[in-house]
C-alpha cells in the first residue's frame, strides 16, 4: 500500500535547483524523486549520528518533544526504549520501597530457618580439621 503523500512547497536558491534538475535529468528521475531520495538519505544519516541522537534524547527527557515525535524519527522500538527509560528516571521514589511490614523468618520459611555456613565452619562443627 502506497504511503499517503503531503505536498511540500519551499523556496530554494536557484543554483541548487538548477543543479538538482541537471542531476535528475542525468539520473532519469524527476526532481521530486531526487529531493525525496536526498531527504531520506539525510534523515538516515542524522538518525545514526550520535550527536543528533543525544539532542533528541535530551529534548525528549526535558519534555520539549513528545513520544510521537520520537517515534516518527527513530521508530517504534527505539521510542519505546526511551519511553521506558524516562519512566524509570521519573519514578518517585526511584527505587522500590516495601510499604507493608515484612513477615518474620518463621512465617516466611514456614518452619525451620536455614542458616548459611561456610564450608570450613561446617567442618569445624563436625570436629574435623580443615587444615
Amino acid at each position: 500500500m502506497a504511503e499517503e503523500k503531503t505536498r511540500v512547497d519551499f523556496n530554494a536558491p536557484a543554483s541548487i535547483v538548477e543543479r538538482a534538475d541537471n542531476v535528475a535529468e542525468l539520473l532519469n528521475v524527476s526532481r521530486t524523486q531526487l529531493l525525496i531520495d536526498a531527504l531520506q538519505d539525510e534523515l538516515d544519516e542524522l538518525i545514526n549520528d550520535e550527536g543528533f541522537r543525544s539532542r533528541l534524547r535530551d529534548a525528549y527527557y526535558d519534555e520539549r518533544i513528545d513520544f510521537q515525535t520520537v517515534k516518527s524519527v527513530l521508530g517504534q522500538e527505539e521510542a519505546m526504549r526511551m519511553k521506558l527509560l524516562r519512566a524509570s528516571i521519573d519514578r518517585d521514589p526511584p527505587e522500590p520501597q516495601v510499604i507493608a511490614e515484612l513477615p518474620s523468618d518463621d512465617e516466611f520459611y514456614d518452619g525451620e530457618v536455614p542458616v548459611w555456613r561456610s564450608e570450613g565452619a561446617a567442618d569445624d562443627e563436625d570436629g574435623e580439621s580443615t587444615a
